[in-house]
């Protein structure tokens, strides 16, 4: 991971003098945008690369996707209609790709505090794992992946194909896990979990160790990585133990090592932004006022902490709000998400009805399965009136196993 750097002399937060721009002028922003950024997006920097095609961008906003209508991240709905999609890699992306639970990066522009909406520019899709599970402990809530301790919360999501969440997920199985590295304990927090058959590559991320530059070997936790096949202008010369970075290897070892295909460091760059919000895991720690929340450094010298600083530790899972100045976050409030029951908090989706059936009482929308078999309000129609094509904004909570989504009200548009 990057080096905490000393915390800079407190900041005064930026706000934003300009007055808001009107949706058509975020949309048009957006789409001249999208073109100028199309070289950038395709050419495999990403979030790594400093993203200088984003510097029309006046927010940054980082976290796991918490809704739909069109894209909900801390809170906010950003209209994602002509944002350009890219995975960290900056392999573009598609809207289908977004779903609840993936963690991502959007940069957009300003946040209409009142409605809170903004306008979508660019949304990188933040790493995954992906690989076989080589065990399962449902009492510890965890599963390993390539090695890796993955760590389920009551805020993670499973695929609907996942029947009865981590109890079923099988050993042997290959899946791709969404999710945020706790560099305290070692491990990654899963914001979601879905299989990935015929996956023709695995992808690992995390800190090396035990680094041979003659064999060209190093470890990622448990697993042996044996990198001799990349080329050698893909691997900085500064590759070090300590160092967090991101892998691609091929499905099936050789000799005890993974191999690897592509070997990407995950040192991030951040534009200034007059507004930021991030939610993430406490990856350094110096203090409850200088930290850094997933690679970004918070100056949080000025803060206020509702829930106090006592949690504010190594590991802890934070939202932080704030401004970016000189590549650091200069925090206004922290929060501690640890403290906060998130999995049964309420959820808003907004999109067209599918795969209706009336006798299990589901439907499917924006990717989701919604099931509205409990007390429910509607609005502006009945039960009755549910209908594949609908347009229907959906406000509930995420069912006990974590794989559909339990209505409570239902408004038709």
């Amino acid at each position: 991971m990057p080096i905490n750097p000393s915390r800079p002399a407190p900041v005064p937060q930026i706000r934003s003098a300009v007055a808001q721009p009107s949706r058509r002028q975020l949309l048009l922003g957006a789409a001249s945008f999208g073109a100028a950024s199309l070289l950038a997006a395709c050419g495999g920097g990403g979030s790594d690369s400093g993203d200088s095609g984003s510097s029309t961008a006046t927010s940054f906003t980082s976290g796991p996707i918490s809704g739909f209508g069109s894209v909900i991240v801390g809170g906010v709905r950003f209209d994602d209609s002509l944002a350009v999609i890219v995975d960290d890699d900056g392999n573009r992306a598609t809207r289908g790709d977004l779903r609840l639970g993936c963690v991502i990066d959007v940069d957009a522009g300003t946040i209409n505090r009142a409605e809170l909406r903004a306008v979508a520019l660019r949304i990188t899709l933040g790493g995954a794992l992906v690989g076989p599970v080589s065990a399962v402990d449902t009492a510890a809530a965890t599963m390993t992946l390539l090695g890796q301790t993955v760590l389920v919360t009551t805020s993670t999501v499973f695929d609907a194909g996942i029947s009865g969440g981590l109890a079923g997920v099988t050993t042997g199985g290959v899946y791709e896990v969404h999710g945020l590295y706790d560099n305290a304990n070692k491990r990654f927090l899963a914001t979601r979990v879905e299989r990935k058959t015929g996956a023709t590559e695995y992808r690992l991320r995390g800190v090396v160790s035990n680094l041979d530059t003659t064999a060209r070997t190093f470890k990622i936790g448990s697993e042996l990585i044996n990198y001799a096949g990349v080329p050698n202008a893909d691997v900085a010369a500064t590759l070090a133990n300590g160092q967090f970075v991101r892998l691609t290897l091929q499905t099936t070892q050789v000799n005890g090592a993974w191999v690897a295909i592509r070997l990407r460091h995950s040192v991030r760059t951040f534009e200034p932004r007059p507004e930021a919000h991030v939610e993430g895991v406490i990856t350094v720690f110096t203090s409850a006022q200088s930290f850094e929340i997933n690679g970004l450094a918070v100056d949080a010298a000025n803060a206020a902490f509702p829930d106090g600083t006592a949690g504010v530790v190594l590991g802890a899972r934070v939202e932080v709000e704030g401004a970016i100045v000189n590549g650091v976050l200069v925090a206004t409030q922290v929060e501690i998400e640890d403290r906060r029951d998130f999995g049964r908090r309420p959820l808003e989706f907004h999109g067209e009805m599918s795969n209706l059936d009336t006798a299990a009482k589901t439907f499917a929308l924006r990717g989701l399965t919604v099931w509205y078999g409990g007390s429910v309000e509607y609005r502006d129609g009945t039960e009755a009136s549910l209908a594949n094509g609908r347009v229907v904004e959906v406000r509930g909570v995420i069912s006990a196993d974590r794989t559909r989504i339990e209505a409570r009200r239902i408004e038709f548009k």
